[in-house]
């Protein structure tokens, strides 16, 4: 097939233009963001583009752009595109070489739009910041007042303040008004960095919220490299509140409504607007995931409030498109869409779901790409620990390579899969190969590709690495038998294994500079709403 190739100034036009448009980053994660990307842009690596693109690129009529960084990812990713249904694709000629070679500004990290709108906030409503130093007075001074994580309970748990409980940003003008009786209590709210402790420590103001509210300035990250120590493990957190509880919270929710100019739509009008086949439509679920996984309306996805505001880049590849934030009463959905329209999103609608219309039970399975070939034959754990103990077997594991580091069947080896012809060259030849991952579809995927390579035959672990451990097997941890370098994944710098401090130092110092960097992009759009 013949791909259609457009120059850097023609992209400049189409992001301006007005028509829907999604541009695709397909490098790993890790070059990605340490190469420098377009600041409208969301990253579908290769590797997983078969499993990301149906959610992040609903309507098969976008106009899509795939960009690399000159590698000759791009082709493949078209080809794989456009035999799936898309029907308007097309290649940045020259990649982010050409589009920086044009004059125009590429970024390193990840989440840019939203790391720099946090600090967008810090700039325009200065939350109250304290300094780690100032916080470890206070705790030896028994200073009235409550820590709040506003991660996600997983990272929380990889690492903590001490005292502290978790609660996700979106959560907190839903759970703290129950939770902190006194308003003299001083709420300080952190995260691992920056952006998460401004946004929670703001959206409490914005609700009103009656007590002295903080940002921990640098989150945990400020914390360790002031010299103290975090806590590792910890799972407590806020608890969800009761219908008493929650009346405040509905109050607050209708004052930050009208100062954003936040709509509600009926089921009515909800439908009304997923059956427009002309626009793009993201619908979701802003709720925390066990939530979801309890009943969510038909064709919603999971996207908690404060990791879509935290990283909207991997929610929203659209833009223009029409927003939907569905909870089950409006709050998280309303405090979740002001920020999406302080960011420049510009049909963002809230819809409170009632309990009969959110009758879908447990995850959704990522739609695959059509066409995506998933033919392999599959072991058992059991299966495999027999072939392991008694025969010659070689594991491949395509997950990422901070969760094989962490967790891996003994012996096996890491690859990436859309570096797959080069990485199976450095597995040792084996009568048969057996290949895992995070997610069986993945592997599936990398299977499928594989018997094309090798002359070995290839199964897949059934239910991936989970379903190993799950069986009680045992896993074997470290980064030996690696086939590549491991660039794969962002690493943040407490899940670096050398040089931390100095990685701490460094991303603080990027999130503080990434303001001044965007706010000359002719694509900066974030909106100042008067108080």
């Amino acid at each position: 097939m013949t791909t259609r190739q457009i120059s850097s100034q023609q992209l400049r036009q189409m992001l301006n233009d007005g028509s829907e448009i999604a541009v695709l980053d397909v490098r790993e994660e890790g070059v990605y963001s340490r190469d420098g990307h377009l600041l409208m842009v969301s990253n579908a690596p290769l590797s997983v583009l078969e499993l990301r693109v149906r959610t992040l690129v609903p309507r098969l009529a976008t106009r899509i752009v795939v960009c690399d960084g000159g590698e000759g990812l791009t082709l493949r990713a078209a080809e794989k595109l456009a035999a799936g249904g898309y029907t308007d694709v097309a290649v940045l000629d020259g990649g982010t070489p050409a589009w920086k070679a044009a004059g125009f500004r590429l970024y390193t990290g990840v989440y840019v739009p939203s790391k720099a709108f946090g600090e967008y906030i810090q700039h325009e409503d200065a939350p109250p910041e304290v300094t780690a130093a100032e916080l470890d007075e206070w705790m030896k001074s028994g200073k009235d007042m409550v820590v709040v994580d506003s991660r996600p309970l997983a990272e929380f748990s990889r690492n903590s303040i001490p005292g502290a409980y978790d609660c996700p940003s979106a959560e907190l003008p839903y759970r703290m008004p129950e939770f902190v009786r006194s308003p003299d209590t001083a709420v300080i709210v952190n995260c691992g960095g920056r952006t998460r402790s401004i946004i929670g420590a703001q959206v409490l103001i914005n609700a009103g919220f009656p007590n002295p509210v903080y940002a921990l300035k640098d989150g945990t990250q400020g914390w360790k490299l002031a010299g103290f120590q975090l806590n590792h493990g910890r799972t407590e957190e806020v608890p969800q509140p009761t219908v008493h509880g929650k009346a405040w919270s509905l109050q607050a929710v209708a004052r930050v409504a009208r100062r954003f100019g936040i709509h509600r739509i009926d089921a009515a009008e909800l439908a009304r607007l997923s059956a427009d086949t002309a626009r793009t439509l993201y619908l979701l679920d802003v709720r925390n995931p066990e939530e979801f996984e309890c009943g969510h309306l038909p064709g919603a996805v999971s996207a908690p409030g404060g990791q879509l505001v935290q990283a909207t880049d991997t929610f929203l590849a659209v833009h223009p498109s029409v927003i939907v934030l569905t909870d089950n009463d409006g709050v998280r959905a309303t405090m979740t869409a002001a920020w999406l329209v302080q960011m420049g999103h510009d049909e963002v609608y809230v819809h409170a779901a009632d309990a009969q219309a959110a009758s879908v039970r447990g995850t959704v399975i990522p739609e695959l790409l059509h066409g995506a070939v998933l033919h392999a034959d599959s072991v058992t754990p059991a299966e495999l620990k027999t072939l392991l103990d008694t025969g010659p077997v070689q594991v491949v594991d395509f997950a990422t390579s901070l969760q094989f580091r962490e967790g891996h069947i003994p012996g096996s080896w890491h690859a990436v899969r859309s570096r797959l012809p080069d990485n199976l060259k450095k597995v040792p030849v084996a009568p048969l190969l057996v290949f895992t991952a995070a997610e069986e579809a993945l592997a599936r995927l990398a299977a499928t590709e594989a018997l094309k390579l090798v002359a070995s035959p290839v199964k897949v672990l059934a239910g991936g690495t989970a379903a190993w451990r799950a069986a009680g097997f045992a896993l074997e941890t470290g980064d030996e038998r690696m086939t590549g370098a491991a660039d794969d994944l962002n690493y943040r710098a407490l899940d670096r294994k050398d040089n931390v401090e100095q990685a701490m130092r460094d991303y603080l110092k990027w999130e503080v500079e990434l303001l001044d960097a965007v706010a000359t992009d002719p694509d900066f759009g974030f909106r100042r709403y008067t108080k």
